[in-house]
């Protein structure tokens, strides 16, 4: 099919799954991706492709009601049924330490300092499974993105479990998933075991894992734990089944050492493959700083000088990140209400994908200060979508005119609105029921 017919197609069927008021929430992303720098979202107004009034920008963020599961099987649709599928699990913070009125905000962890340096900060967490199309590069392409706390029984890798089941429902083959060190523990493994996928996570330096039991020597409790395996501790570890060193071009000098058959303590029925990975000195004396640790969980590892190198591409979806909150104003709105917060976060995702679409078919447009690429970023694809717009038109229908609102009526008493706590949560004990849902 020509390209320019597929991305018309995909606009179209975007548009239909937006359900409500989606000529003004279409208008809208069109303006997103032709404006580079917005004070506020109603300077998304004064671009020409938005053909309606100021206020309906704000309309947007209420009205509009993306279908989430028609527009992941849209997303699940563009992904090429050879070779193997790689996706990445990972979370991200909406900070809002100015929003007491705003409900469900929770305390999130901001890796670069929050307010005053703080690593902690007011706002919501989102949790994001997107596709890695690339061996190298900027592009990750979320197939979901949403509030992983919208409950207050909710946590952030119950919420990644519940994305990574429906995601790995529309695959066309068994994908390989990466994740960072938030999901390396043993929930996050017993609760993704009957899902079809294969895991690399990253674990922390300091955790202790566990080797097989001995044979059962017929008297006495069996042993579920056999020989203690802590990461910072290389007393306690037995001699790899498997080391190579190679040379990388970025890295230098790196050498891979591999255990297999390990396990967390809560989760002794599943075991895992151990990977550690070093770069070393001229001398090959590991350098100064902290190695990686890596666990596989599944049932075919990519060999040894390449698995390590496969997790290296997790951190597209970092790049998409900062992508979306300094080119695609994720962050810029301050609204209302988490359901607000969740509707407008559904169209990131969306416009990227419009982005990946067209990246064959724009030519570069640097800016006077730019160096010409010909591997183009998604930020380099929306500067130069303009010309593209154009061609494929919009599938929004232009507005109809009508009266004026009355607006506010004189003498009619306004209420404060109600200012809500942040809300405190912690890790309840097993001893404990789950809170469930009023």
């Amino acid at each position: 099919m020509d390209v320019f017919a597929q991305l018309r197609e995909f606009r179209q069927a975007a548009y239909q799954s937006l359900c409500r008021a989606k000529d003004a929430t279409f208008e809208m992303m069109d303006a997103i991706l032709l404006t580079r720098n917005v004070y506020s979202l109603a300077d998304l107004s004064m671009c020409p492709v938005f053909r309606r009034q100021w206020s309906s920008i704000y309309e947007t963020t209420q009205d509009t009601r993306p279908q989430r599961n028609k527009l992941m099987g849209l997303y699940s649709q563009k992904i090429p049924k050879q070779g193997r599928i790689i996706l990445a699990g990972d979370h991200t913070v909406w900070s809002r330490p100015d929003a007491p009125t705003l409900k469900e905000r929770t305390y999130e962890h901001y890796a670069k300092g929050g307010r005053g340096g703080r690593p902690v900060t007011p706002g919501y967490g989102y949790s994001t499974i997107a596709w890695i199309p690339e061996t190298e590069g900027s592009w990750a392409l979320p197939l979901r993105h949403e509030l992983s706390e919208l409950q207050c029984w909710e946590n952030p890798i119950d919420k990644a479990v519940w994305q990574f089941k429906r995601v790995s429902k529309d695959l066309p083959s068994r994908p390989i998933t990466l994740w960072d060190i938030e999901y390396g523990c043993a929930p996050f493994v017993i609760k993704t075991a009957n899902i079809n996928a294969d895991k690399l996570m990253r674990l922390r330096s300091n955790l202790c894992l566990w080797g097989e039991p001995p044979a059962y020597s017929g008297r006495g409790k069996p042993r579920v734990h056999g020989d203690k395996f802590k990461l910072n501790d290389a007393s306690t570890w037995a001699d790899p089944e498997q080391t190579i060193e190679l040379e990388d071009a970025k890295l230098g000098r790196v050498r891979i050492c591999l255990w297999t058959r390990k396990h967390f303590r809560l989760s002794p029925h599943h075991t895992m493959s151990i990977i550690l990975v070093e770069r070393l000195q001229e001398d090959g004396s590991p350098r100064v700083n902290k190695p990686m640790w890596l666990a596989f969980v599944g049932e075919e590892m990519p060999p040894l000088s390449e698995v390590w190198k496969l997790y290296m591409r997790r951190f597209a979806v970092d790049h998409w990140y900062r992508f979306i909150k300094q080119r695609l104003h994720w962050t810029l709105p301050k609204l209302s209400t988490p359901q607000q917060c969740d509707r407008w976060s559904d169209l990131m995702p969306l416009m990227t994908w419009e982005l990946w679409l067209a990246r064959d078919i724009v030519n570069d447009n640097p800016l006077p200060w730019q160096k010409q690429i010909t591997k183009l970023t998604p930020g380099r694809v929306a500067q130069a979508i303009p010309g593209i717009l154009v061609r494929v038109s919009t599938p929004a229908k232009p507005p109809k005119p009508r009266g004026k609102s009355p607006g506010w009526k004189a003498g009619q008493p306004r209420q404060r609105r109600i200012r809500y706590p942040i809300v405190k949560k912690r890790t309840s004990s097993s001893r404990k029921a789950e809170p469930k849902p009023a």
